[in-house]
């Protein structure tokens, strides 16, 4: 679960509803909103404080630091390489794909699911 609070803010500076220099929910609101142990929200968190993402400011609370969102971006484009990208240029490799026949797979794909959007 804490690595679900964690993601849950990871997605949020992603997709700027927790801007850099904004504070972060405090533990106590997390728990309670979650309806979790604080404990639970404090690992998620630190996880967070580890990676430099957010920062704490003693008596004041979590904060969200400079470049997280540069640095989340970088790390989930890098993921998303190796995890989907590579394979799929594996797998295309196998069946004699060309990079041009990547592209119109892709492109055909992004426009159904823009149609069905």
């Amino acid at each position: 679960m804490f690595l679900q609070i964690k993601e849950k803010i990871e997605d949020q500076i992603v997709n700027d509803q927790l801007l850099e220099g904004e504070q972060v929910p405090s533990t106590t609101q997390l728990s309670s909103f979650y309806k979790i142990n604080h404990i639970t929200v404090l690992k998620g968190i630190n996880l967070l404080v580890e990676s430099g993402l957010i920062f704490k400011k003693r008596g004041v609370g979590m904060f969200v630091a400079e470049g997280a969102k540069e640095q989340l971006l970088r790390t989930r484009k890098n993921a998303f390489a190796d995890d989907y990208v590579v394979p799929m240029v594996q797998e295309a490799d196998k069946l004699g794909l060309s990079t041009e026949d990547l592209f119109e797979i892709i492109t055909q794909v992004k426009e159904r699911d823009a149609h069905e959007s």
